[in-house]
């Protein structure tokens, strides 16, 4: 959409459902009880309220005690599985140019891109993807930024797949119901467009001069002629959408990604804490509890009530008639459903992870505390690497559209001498080999005399550049002998 017009509503009506999905995705995300709750409790329907473990208020709320629900962050751990499968090794951003390649690394280095990354790929699988944005600011840093923004406060506009403009927003501070400002900041090919409205929670109000909130004042300095836009001058978008996973399942038509979480498993999710805090509450209900006579109490005087003293070692003066049995002391301890409630609940955690399109593996469970082979871990994980080389492919032309931005802004704008070109991102095969089945490899390659030494030491360490490739294969050959020259030489053969 172009920028809004005035006095519409907001968010804009064709958005409303993607905004109220990710609202949910967001709540699980978080594990913020008190939103999972309000989340269930006033935005979803009346008949999925009451079926919801975070949509009921229990008597414990209504009684205004303690709220004895528990969240297992399961959701939580999904996102962050995704993003350490995706991030955990940096993957190689690389150009041709040599003096590029430097300034490439220096930046990366500087805007502490593996950071980044983890952080965007982490909020992507919870909320369906994220925006990587390039911008400036010379009083932050002498070189274009590098950042993540959010897909709940983003509105794209897409082409043929192909993301063509968006407008990023924020409520500014001190914004109320009735009186909300909003910052839209348009990123179009060759130029950023900045905005400010004033009007409600509802709608979008009018368009005012930035400098009337002081938030936005000092954009006003930094824009170009038409008091709107800075001028990028360059042909690519500032900004790229990196979809979590295609196809959306309830917009099929729309180039959006769709959220881990909507497989959907939000009723794995509900259960789990549903299960949880009844394994919780057995624990809670099964605690020792002595029931006494009223003659064992000590009075403590009127008003004060009376107490029971389990370390007196004698009891005197006790008028029971010995045909009653009231002396008795009755200890009350009920069972714990452990294998129970611990079995359901790997068995929604194996299901939900499987759902989300990982291995159980990936989060603990299969193991059984047994060793086993790489052969045989490879093969456990193999959803989680599948769901990862997918994952991979999104991730790819998001990095390498905006560090080509980065490397053309730096050029423009900041005088690098460099030759900004698109680099190629490679993805590792994200599996950490053990030295024993590395070990194994090279030994039977070096048997079939199907390896060289330079390559062995390539494959020992691919971290490795080719200088330090070669001086470790002489060291290596120079140290075997191996590298001695022949004695024999070029000698011609007796008899010939």
């Amino acid at each position: 959409m172009p920028l809004p017009a005035n006095d519409t509503p907001w968010p804009p009506p064709e958005w409303a459902d993607h905004y109220r999905r990710m609202r949910v995705d967001d709540a699980w995300y978080t594990g913020d009880r008190n939103r999972l709750a309000r989340v269930y409790s006033h935005h979803a329907p009346p008949t999925e309220r009451r079926r919801r473990l975070w949509g009921r208020r229990s008597q414990e709320q209504r009684e205004g005690r303690r709220d004895h629900r528990l969240h297992v962050p399961l959701p939580g751990d999904i996102a962050s599985t995704s993003a350490d499968l995706l991030f955990a090794d940096m993957p190689a951003i690389k150009v041709t140019d040599e003096t590029t390649q430097q300034r490439l690394d220096d930046l990366l280095d500087l805007n502490r891109a593996q950071q980044l990354f983890l952080s965007g790929a982490e909020q992507a699988a919870a909320l369906s993807g994220v925006y990587l944005r390039t911008t400036w600011e010379r009083d932050i840093a002498e070189h274009p930024l590098l950042t993540v923004m959010q897909p709940d406060s983003a509105l794209p506009e897409f082409r043929f797949g192909f993301l063509r403009a968006v407008n990023f927003w924020r409520e500014l501070s001190g914004s109320t119901e009735a009186l909300t400002f909003r910052h839209i900041e348009r990123h179009e090919s060759g130029r950023i467009l900045h905005t400010l409205y004033q009007g409600r929670a509802d709608n979008i109000g009018r368009m005012v001069p930035l400098t009337e909130h002081p938030d936005t004042a000092s954009l006003a300095e930094s824009l170009d002629v038409d008091g709107q836009s800075v001028i990028t001058g360059i042909r690519e978008l500032t900004a790229s959408y990196v979809p979590n996973m295609l196809p959306n399942r309830l917009h099929r038509g729309a180039p959006i990604g769709r959220s881990d979480y909507a497989a959907p498993i939000y009723d794995l999710f509900d259960n789990l804490d549903t299960v949880w805090t009844s394994w919780m509450r057995d624990i809670r209900l099964a605690r020792a509890r002595l029931m006494v006579p009223d003659s064992y109490l000590r009075d403590n005087g009127p008003g004060r009530g009376a107490e029971f003293d389990d370390d007196a070692e004698v009891f005197a003066a006790l008028k029971i008639p010995p045909t009653e049995g009231g002396s008795t002391i009755t200890l009350a301890q009920f069972a714990i459903r452990t294998d129970d409630h611990k079995a359901t609940c790997e068995a929604i955690t194996r299901q939900a992870a499987q759902a989300a399109g990982y291995s159980a593996q990936s989060f603990g469970l299969d193991g059984g505390g047994q060793p086993i082979t790489a052969t045989e871990s490879d093969s456990r994980d193999q959803r989680s690497m599948v769901t990862r080389k997918k994952k991979a492919g999104y991730w790819r032309h998001g990095v390498a559209e905006q560090t080509h931005v980065m490397l053309q802004l730096d050029a423009r704008l900041f005088g690098q001498k460099i030759k900004p070109e698109r680099p190629s991102v490679e993805f590792g095969d994200g599996v950490a080999e053990s030295l024993q089945s590395t070990a194994t490899t090279l030994d039977l390659l070096a048997r079939a005399g199907a390896v060289s030494t330079g390559t062995k030491v390539k494959i020992l360490h691919p971290e490795w550049d080719d200088t330090a490739v070669k001086a470790e294969a002489a060291a290596i050959l120079a140290e075997t002998g191996a590298g001695a020259p022949d004695p024999v030489g070029g000698f011609p053969i007796s008899g010939r």
